[in-house]
């Protein structure tokens, strides 16, 4: 990490120790059923400072997931958001001390955060979710942090606009890429720093922002502030948190995070937002994210009593929008047609809802999204070495009494 960079921190004390703020585990810890044996006797139920209990998958760096009960609305709120770290150093940022350069331009410019929230302001309502979510479900198991459902959100994220910050440095006819680095970073040197890098066109791209507020309120320390990159559509491996630094690069950029890791096997998954200038002649690196959905209530393993049910949850995708979102009954032999509720936009979450009846006896509830590009969920999971892209149709099972 650079001077510079640890300018930015208030003092080298106010870099946070996890394990130090995280509060005793009780007993219970809603996970997904199917993760790793393990996962149970390590995973606990904490809350760090400003955030509701979530489920910890680790301390160093942090890995918290939001539990399936907390999705019950389109928008997550702040203090249930999940959190995700590569690096287990996270500096704590004065605002006031905060500082964005852009370089490889015209010019180089550096921004303070008064300057960025003078620009034209820009929101958008966006999933981020990880690259790896629900990896812990993936058949056979495969390494990473052991997620169930709940590594995502939805926001509302207010900033400005990436394309019009960048226009201020002059942006370079040969720009082929732009490459971004925040303030986090790793205890050991020979710990690749967490870089990631966009296409031109996504980072020119109306909807890719420079956030400052999530949900009407300062972004939170742990999603990333003062200022992070929001790339809707797409994974949250772009989405930059504590942004410090973007330089224009006029060839694809070699660092470890874009040329070993969060990359796909080529052809293996529809996208259609492709990031040709890293692709290879064996993979690719992931985008945009699968069309999903989630049953968030009933909840699984639930006790009911007979009668009218409802059944509820969410769907997104990449951004060509939630078109439907159909319910089974029986394991997928018939699928009856579930109610969308308000639409918050393409790349947000879709709000769903289903009434039926029920009888005494075991239930499973099937749920499967379609989007307007007609991708649909898959039945099995299309495994990768990465456990990535996991859409298979939502199920829970109850017991009705």
């Amino acid at each position: 990490m650079s001077i510079s960079r640890r300018a930015l921190i208030a003092g080298s004390a106010s870099v946070l120790a996890v394990d130090a703020f995280a509060q005793s585990a009780p007993p219970a810890v809603p996970l997904a059923r199917g993760l790793p044996p393990g996962v149970p006797l390590a995973a606990g139920l904490e809350a760090l400072p400003g955030k509701k209990p979530l489920i910890r998958l680790s301390y160093r760096p942090p890995n918290y997931e939001t539990p399936v009960a907390y999705f019950a609305d389109a928008i997550t709120p702040n203090d249930a958001f999940f959190v995700r770290y590569h690096l287990s150093e996270i500096p704590r940022i004065d605002p006031a001390a905060w500082s964005l350069t852009v370089s490889g331009g015209q010019a180089e410019v550096k921004l303070d955060l008064a300057a960025l929230k003078a620009m034209p302001p820009a929101e958008v309502v966006a999933v981020c979710q990880c690259s790896g979510n629900r990896r812990g479900l993936s058949n056979p198991h495969v390494a990473g942090v052991q997620w169930g459902y709940g590594a995502m959100g939805c926001a509302r994220w207010k900033g400005a606009r990436l394309k019009d910050v960048l226009a201020k440095a002059g942006v370079p006819q040969n720009a082929v890429e732009i490459v971004c680095n925040g303030a986090d970073f790793a205890p050991v040197d020979k710990t690749p720093d967490f870089v990631k890098s966009l296409p031109m066109w996504k980072a020119l791209d109306d909807n890719t922002l420079l956030a400052y507020e999530m949900n009407g309120a300062p972004l939170p320390h742990w999603n990333g502030a003062p200022v992070r990159l929001i790339a809707p559509g797409w994974t949250a491996t772009y989405w930059v948190k504590h942004l410090t630094d973007i330089r224009f690069v006029d060839m694809p950029f070699d660092g470890f995070w874009m040329k070993s890791a969060y990359r796909l096997p080529l052809g293996l998954f529809p996208s259609v937002d492709r990031f040709v200038s890293q692709e290879t002649a064996v993979n690719t690196p992931i985008t945009e994210m699968v069309v999903n959905s989630l049953i968030v209530s009933p909840p699984d393993g639930v006790r009911i009593r007979s009668g009218p049910l409802a059944v509820t949850g969410l769907a997104w995708d990449g951004g060509h929008g939630v078109e439907r979102v159909d319910v089974s009954l029986d394991e997928g032999a018939q699928w009856r047609p579930a109610t969308l509720g308000d639409d918050l936009g393409r790349f947000a979450f879709r709000t769903w809802r289903f009434e039926t009846h029920t009888n005494p006896g075991p239930l499973t509830i099937l749920a499967r999204a379609t989007n307007a590009a007609g991708q649909t969920q898959v039945s099995q999971a299309i495994f990768n070495p990465a456990g990535y892209h996991h859409n298979v149709v939502s199920r829970v099972s109850a017991l009705i009494t």
